[in-house]
């Protein structure tokens, strides 16, 4: 048996976005695995608060029996309540016992969950889109193009999150897809995310218009737990429909599957359960002819480690996300950074999850709040 003697978290704040959350685990064998933990601005410290508290059940575990700690947690420890800090928070264990695993038996992680489909892992850029006008946007994504990426995603809707929505920013909302088509050229994919904030009748009035410009695909049109309104957009539209990342485990993604909801999944290794959690859930799709891109609003580091040793692996993978506003951080804190070639990463060959954490650079990123924000201002004046 080898047994976990410690777990500990680092909150750390890169210069742009979000805290990301590690946790990292020991065992009496001397060695250490890390996992990272899907975080939200203002909820960061809830799932840190669950890591806590989860110390009690790890520490002592054996660190080989990672199936059976998830179940056991699933049952004792969030009574069969779960819910987004939980699954952050298990989904991070989960990463660092399989980091261990890897390292003690001194394979990647991948070897131990059926061997690599693919020898390299391709990757779309998010977190480069800025606001401002259409010349900066253009711009922005004409400098992806320049770095190699062959598709990239963003959101194209002004304005705070809501369900209904003017004329006006549904126009504003095609007219910049129309920017980055012609901005990228006909060779990329121009990946459109929604956020799961608008009604059907605004979804599908934007996606019959932005068809003429070939999106890959048309991310979250509506919320995923109205998963009729999505099947219904899905049939109304002729874009490719992705739903996923605020889903966890198999049990939330089987009705997606049975209403063909969605043509693509991106459930999150940071939040869905876990690194099995997610091959299972792809094992699933693939009976449904579902493809599979995880969702990776995570650092380039410990999650996107964790993305790739499934991602490896999946017959049905098809493309996982890279956020370039969090790289340069990433070289900074990670001793083996990856490095994007023409749109794609190869696989790492090291024992466990391929990367490790400098804990001193971490420790020059400490926790940040976030400034106050009163409600008053997510008031609009509605559609």
């Amino acid at each position: 048996m080898t047994f976990v003697t410690d777990i500990r978290h680092v909150i750390a704040h890169p210069p742009r976005g979000k805290n990301l959350l590690f946790v990292r685990l020991e065992t009496d064998d001397g060695l250490h695995g890390w996992g990272e933990c899907y975080t939200q601005s203002d909820r960061d410290t809830s799932i840190a608060a669950h890591l806590d508290q989860l110390a009690r059940y790890v520490v002592g575990w054996d660190a080989r029996q990672i199936k059976q700690f998830t179940d056991a947690m699933f049952n004792d420890f969030s009574a069969r309540r779960g819910a987004m800090d939980y699954y952050s928070a298990i989904s991070g264990i989960e990463q660092a016992l399989w980091d261990l695993a890897g390292k003690r038996l001194g394979v990647p992680v991948y070897e131990l969950l059926g061997g690599a489909c693919r020898e390299r892992i391709r990757v779309y850029a998010n977190g480069w889109g800025r606001g401002g006008s259409h010349e900066d946007l253009a711009e922005s994504a004409q400098a992806m193009v320049e770095r190699g990426f062959t598709a990239m995603k963003f959101d194209p809707v002004p304005g705070p999150w809501r369900t209904l929505i003017s004329r006006e920013q549904e126009r504003e909302a095609v007219e910049r897809v129309r920017v980055v088509r012609e901005a990228v050229g006909d060779d990329v994919e121009i990946l459109v995310e929604m956020h799961r904030r608008l009604a059907p009748m605004h979804a599908t009035r934007i996606a019959q218009q932005i068809e003429q410009y070939r999106p890959f695909w048309y991310e979250e049109p509506v919320l995923a737990e109205n998963l009729d309104a999505l099947a219904s957009t899905r049939a109304a539209i002729n874009i490719p429909v992705v739903t996923g990342e605020e889903l966890y485990t198999k049990f939330e993604f089987r009705d997606v599957f049975e209403k063909q909801a969605a043509d693509i999944i991106n459930p999150d290794v940071c939040n869905v359960g876990g690194i099995l959690e997610l091959k299972e859930i792809a094992a699933m799709a693939e009976a449904y002819f579902v493809a599979v891109s995880p969702h990776n609003y995570n650092s380039t580091t410990v999650g996107l480690a964790a993305t790739m040793q499934v991602a490896a692996t999946i017959p049905n993978f098809l493309i996982t996300e890279y956020f370039v506003n969090l790289e340069e951080w990433g070289r900074e804190v990670a001793t083996a950074p990856f490095e994007v070639i023409d749109g794609y990463i190869e696989l790492p060959a090291t024992p466990g999850l391929g990367v490790d954490l400098d804990e001193g650079a971490l420790a020059r990123f400490p926790y940040e709040q976030f400034p106050a924000r009163s409600p008053r201002m997510a008031r609009d004046e509605g559609p």
